[in-house]
């Protein structure tokens, strides 16, 4: 198909969940629903260069295996014939997973990470991995092996990082859902600067086993693999198929996600910020952030402006976790960082002692230019990167230019379900995802 062809969206606009409800209804087949995906990638891919390998054999192979096993009446999971994505740090059976690093450039994996593997047991079919910066992380999508993501709302512009790239397909409607990975907001900030829907979970939450460079455990409480999609609805039920222990990442814990659908919005105390008291964002963002708390506040939730007064506390903490192993980190400034990081979660604890939930920026602005600084990419999210607390973000304005701006939506540790059902709520008032004109 050249480059920009029309492609029917009849099937690639639905939610993963709308998607999986039909072809268990048998409304639509598992093989023409993957065909659309991999359509859309055909035609939208050359300008955003988002997915790096692409799975179309095997995934249609798979589809028409999906179809067959509806027609025998079999056992079918949650996702069953639903297409998804992955990011390039999580290992995949027979697909290269480069990571962006020239050395990993042909490595196929003999094991897929347990994230993937639970959504191949839950009947998804895997279209393709999508790209990433160098070793899965940093603020920009771009690596020495498949180059440049570009905004698929401006291509002068970045998806952001290091789930740039799934973000940016799941945008452009080359994909229902995926998987990214989120240290200090890499799931969170290509879903605002993309216009999507992501989700970090509570920390212990999802292993992170087969992901690369993730060590999991105790060694890294920040990082998070969690799910993206256009739309929060398929936030939910995707964390449920890759939730719980694996019996290899020892810091996960068996707790259930809670279902968000059974959460009463209007009983929900909710506080909001527009500026962490060290990066003001763009007015356009601020707006947008009191648009959300205002529809919030009409839903019926109780909604008050107030700021965590240890919020500015979060960069300088991050700075010095980053250095912790380097050889200059000597033992009494490590033991001063845990206590400090201790002292941070314990008292963004005591302030939501009042709060079901907590709303504020993602990104103080909209998608920067490549090529532009990036020091600000993060500057909200790293926060609750220390905190190890669940958040969504999704999109609720534009700015001028016609980008979107998302706003992101924390909660207490394993309460998920509030912060799915506050994004629903945004979501609902506020629009959420919007095609870009590509």
């Amino acid at each position: 198909m050249p480059q920009g062809a029309d492609v029917d969206d009849s099937l690639t606009s639905q939610s993963a969940t709308d998607l999986a409800t039909a072809i268990r209804a048998g409304v639509v087949s598992s093989e023409e629903v993957v065909t659309a995906f991999l359509d859309r990638i055909e035609a939208v891919n050359p300008m955003i260069n988002a997915v790096v390998q692409v799975a179309a054999e095997s995934a249609l192979e798979q589809a028409r295996a999906a179809d067959a096993a509806i027609a025998a009446g079999s056992p079918i999971g949650r996702l069953h014939g639903v297409p998804f994505t992955v990011k390039d740090n999580l290992a995949t059976v027979g697909v290269i997973t480069a990571v962006g690093e020239p050395e990993r450039a042909e490595d196929i994996p003999n094991q897929d990470a347990t994230v993937v593997a639970r959504m191949r047991a839950a009947g998804a079919i895997l279209l393709g991995k999508t790209n990433c910066p160098p070793g899965g992380g940093g603020n920009f999508t771009d690596n020495p092996v498949y180059g440049r993501t570009n905004n698929p709302y401006d291509l002068a512009r970045t998806p952001g990082g290091s789930s740039g790239g799934e973000a940016a397909i799941q945008a452009a409607g080359g994909s229902p859902v995926g998987i990214g990975s989120d240290s200090g907001g890499s799931i969170r900030g290509p879903a605002h600067l993309c216009g999507i829907a992501g989700l970090k979970p509570t920390s212990g939450r999802v292993p992170s086993t087969g992901g690369f460079e993730l060590p999991g455990g105790l060694y890294d409480t920040r990082t998070q693999i969690g799910p993206m999609s256009r739309f929060v609805r398929d936030l939910g039920p995707t964390l449920a198929i890759i939730a719980g222990i694996d019996g290899r990442d020892s810091a996960v814990v068996p707790m259930p996600p809670a279902d968000p659908d059974k959460v009463t919005v209007t009983e929900l105390r909710l506080a909001f910020y527009t500026d962490d008291g060290l990066l003001t964002p763009t007015s356009e963002t601020i707006a947008t952030v009191e648009a959300a708390a205002r529809a919030l506040s009409d839903a019926g939730l109780a909604v008050e402006e107030r700021r965590p007064q240890v919020i500015g506390d979060a960069p300088s903490i991050t700075q010095r976790y980053w250095r912790w192993d380097s050889p200059t980190f000597t033992g009494s400034e490590f033991g001063k960082l845990m206590l400090d990081w201790n002292r941070f979660r314990t008292a963004m604890l005591t302030f939501m002692d009042g709060y079901d939930a907590l709303l504020c920026p993602a990104v103080p602005c909209p998608a920067p230019l490549h090529g532009e600084p990036d020091d600000v990419l993060s500057a909200y999210t790293l926060a609750f990167s220390l905190t190890g607390w669940p958040c969504v973000v999704v999109r609720a304005g534009t700015s001028p230019e016609g980008l979107p701006i998302g706003v992101q939506i924390a909660a207490p540790p394993w309460r998920e379900d509030i912060a799915l059902a506050v994004a629903q709520q945004i979501e609902s008032a506020l629009g959420g995802w919007q095609s870009p004109a590509l």
